[in-house]
């Protein structure tokens, strides 16, 4: 029972068909959405399911140059990763796996798509795609630092005494004191938070590793067929992954008992979030350039994650 209990988790909820499906209806939503603001019809919310299909039945070429066995095994490693991440995020009061280091586990699972898609891109050969893993490499160097500093107040706030890793604790936390978003301390880890997200997505303005006018897609310019697919379906599973930990590490106070209820909540939260942090900023924002990234991260994002940081410990 156990075994079929955890295939269920893995296959069906919260884990692959779950976030591979919200994950491409947040991509309809982002998009829908877009096209509305700028007075477009837009495609329809089901587009990027069709895209994807599409993609799955068309021939997949590898170039000459490329080292086949990583240029086609990059996308399924950042695919699983991200399938594996959201097994550790609880819907509120509902937790697949949990252990007592969910963060520090979520953390190093969630570099693993950037790092494949580097690796992917490098295994290529194309020099566009080596100007592509390039910004991706100081991309993540920018959002891992303010990235950690959130996650550390929030274990420090969750805590008190000691630094508190567990998110099923977390929510627990949460569900007795507030959700996080109320506590002021970390308001502005909650800020931080929203705007690591798109670039951790890697949507625009926070693009600048693939860039279509720029490098022609960066380190995807060589692929097609079904790794291509993979790797969009994997910017559409981690927009649903990344709003999900905010929903978790910030409104997990929320919990109505029933996990089918729960999991609409989650997902009606994470459409807002999409629209919220990732749409709006794309609406309203050309993209940057790479040595602005940088500095934009490790200045005002920094700042705000730091200054919660301090909050939480002396004791706000």
């Amino acid at each position: 029972m156990n075994i079929l209990m955890g295939l269920f988790h893995i296959l069906v909820f919260p884990g692959l068909l779950f976030v591979c499906i919200i994950g491409l209806l947040l991509a309809g939503v982002d998009r829908k959405v877009l096209a509305r603001m700028q007075k477009r019809v837009g495609p329809p919310l089901i587009q990027p399911f069709y895209d994807f299909l599409k993609l799955m039945g068309k021939e997949t070429i590898v170039p000459h140059a490329a080292n086949k066995t990583v240029f086609l095994a990059a996308p399924v490693i950042g695919f699983a990763s991200l399938v594996v991440t959201m097994l550790f995020i609880p819907v509120f009061g509902y937790s697949a796996f949990s252990g007592s280091g969910d963060l520090i586990v979520i953390l190093y699972l969630l570099t693993i798509p950037a790092v494949a898609l580097i690796v992917g891109g490098s295994a290529s050969g194309s020099p566009y795609a080596g100007i592509g893993i390039s910004r991706e490499m100081v991309t993540m160097m920018s959002y891992e630092f303010p990235l950690i500093m959130v996650l550390l107040a929030i274990a420090k706030k969750a805590g008190g005494a000691k630094l508190l890793f567990s998110l099923t604790d977390i929510v627990a936390w949460q569900q007795a004191n507030g959700s996080g978003i109320f506590h002021v301390a970390l308001i502005p880890a909650a800020l931080a938070l929203l705007l690591i997200i798109p670039a951790e997505v890697g949507t625009q303005p926070f693009d600048v590793a693939e860039a279509e006018t720029e490098i022609c897609e960066g380190p995807l310019i060589e692929y097609s067929g079904a790794p291509l697919a993979m790797f969009k379906l994997n910017t559409a599973m981690k927009m649903f992954v990344m709003t999900s930990l905010f929903t978790c590490l910030f409104f997990g106070g929320i919990d109505t008992g029933i996990v089918a209820v729960n999991a609409l909540i989650l997902v009606a939260i994470c459409i807002a979030l999409t629209i919220l942090c990732m749409t709006l900023i794309h609406a309203v924002t050309a993209r940057l350039k790479i040595e602005h990234l940088f500095k934009f991260y490790w200045t005002f994002v920094a700042g705000l994650a730091l200054c919660s940081l301090i909050l939480v410990w002396i004791g706000l």
